[in-house]
């Protein structure tokens, strides 16, 4: 583990996932759930991982600067709306662009109440989502109500689409008219030989069927990386979450720097929800964001509060919800997942001297296992809660490396300790 320490977080991230394929690569030679690692599944996983990836990015930029952000899904839901109107009135990146702006100014609200009246942030971010969730059943009544394959709980159909992406050669992209081979796709079928189909299907799923909107939900990663952590304005907006008195005595404009940030947080937001209603559907729905603000902000806690442990976070809730809706009888191969990763986790815990704790993992490695050979079929309750037991488990499992912003949530007014 002390080598893992040693490499960034984006390097850490490239090469835990390389050990995961493996991981998933053995599973899938044993139970010939092949569908676990196709270039289906997990193109599946990004679309569904996006819009918690956005919203995991808004939570690392509100709390990097001190703001508890709670208010991540009301902000979704607002993108939701704006979303699906816009798309209806003037086409699907007009829906976005509207999205992202009426998310800013939610964060912007957000930041008015934390920063200038000192509202405690829960409270604040608990408000938010209690009248973004009235304020768009209004406006559906007043705007949507009445008009064709619209109601009181959705919009009508947005106007236009964003395409789709297929790299030419490796994955049967076009080339004009003429549709090049396919040679991912053709490895990938090659379910006899070890982590190469595997590997395959994971480039394929990442190279073919990619969403623009997509691409670019996973460029904000090392952007916001760079400007957060190698840029002056990044070392000034995260004096304001680590400590603002300090900040302040060398001049830093904490105040100007939350609502900048809160700004960005918002537009993260209202950009996650209308990648659901005009990317994922093309209609806004009520409800439609199904609580994926509150899992976006436990991506950003698992992360670290860095963006490349959002996307991991991210990711890991994608999967197992991309794998449920391609074909739920891969779902218990899991089982076998869970039980191979336990025991990798169980021995590095060996290595640390915590015998109890790895003690616990390896008796949980076992039960999964033991779970897998006796049990034909999942039930589906089990099968619909997959995504979110992970998180759980995994949000438990990480909590002692965790280090948040040494202020976040905390009252602060400019020029106080002074």
């Amino acid at each position: 583990m002390k080598f893992l320490q040693t490499l960034s977080v984006a390097r850490r991230t490239i090469f835990l996932s390389l050990g995961f394929m493996l991981v998933l690569s053995v599973v899938r030679l044993i139970t010939n759930a092949n569908d676990i690692t196709s270039s289906g599944t997990i193109s599946s996983t990004m679309r569904v991982a996006t819009p918690i990836l956005l919203a995991g990015l808004a939570g690392l930029w509100a709390e990097r600067v001190g703001i508890v952000n709670i208010g991540i899904e009301g902000m979704m839901i607002i993108g939701t709306w704006f979303g699906g109107y816009g798309a209806w009135k003037w086409g699907s990146w007009a829906g976005i662009a509207l999205a992202i702006i009426a998310g800013s100014l939610v964060g912007l609200l957000h930041a008015l109440a934390t920063v200038r009246f000192n509202v405690n942030h829960v409270v604040s971010g608990i408000a938010i989502n209690i009248l973004a969730a009235g304020a768009t059943e209004y406006l559906s009544i007043i705007f949507f109500k009445g008009q064709k394959g619209g109601g009181e709980s959705q919009s009508p159909t947005g106007k236009g689409g964003y395409g789709e992406f297929d790299m030419p050669f490796l994955t049967g992209g076009r080339v004009g008219s003429w549709r090049s081979p396919d040679i991912l796709g053709w490895i990938e079928r090659k379910h006899d030989l070890p982590l190469l189909p595997d590997l395959a299907g994971f480039a394929g799923g990442l190279l073919s069927d990619v969403y623009v909107p997509t691409l670019l939900a996973i460029a904000l990663v090392p952007l916001t990386g760079y400007i957060l952590w190698r840029t002056r304005f990044g070392l000034r907006l995260r004096s304001s979450g680590e400590s603002p008195q300090a900040g302040e005595s060398l001049g830093v404009p904490i105040n100007r720097l939350r609502y900048q940030a809160m700004a960005v947080s918002g537009g993260l937001a209202g950009f996650a929800g209308a990648y659901l209603s005009c990317v994922f559907t093309s209609t806004y729905r009520q409800g439609q964001t199904g609580g994926q603000g509150y899992i976006g902000l436990a991506t950003t806690i698992f992360g670290n509060w860095n963006p490349f442990g959002v996307l991991r976070g991210a990711i890991l809730f994608g999967f197992p919800t991309a794998l449920k809706f391609r074909d739920e009888k891969n779902v218990p191969a899991l089982l076998l997942v869970v039980a191979i990763v336990l025991v990798v986790v169980a021995i590095i815990s060996f290595t640390r001297q915590k015998e109890i704790l790895a003690m616990g993992l390896l008796f949980g490695s076992a039960l999964s296992a033991t779970t897998y050979f006796l049990v034909d079929e999942v039930p589906q309750e089990f099968v619909a809660a997959t995504p979110y037991i992970v998180t759980i488990l995994v949000l438990v499992g990480a909590q002692q490396q965790l280090r948040p912003p040494a202020h976040a949530g905390a009252a602060y007014r400019a020029g106080e300790n002074h």
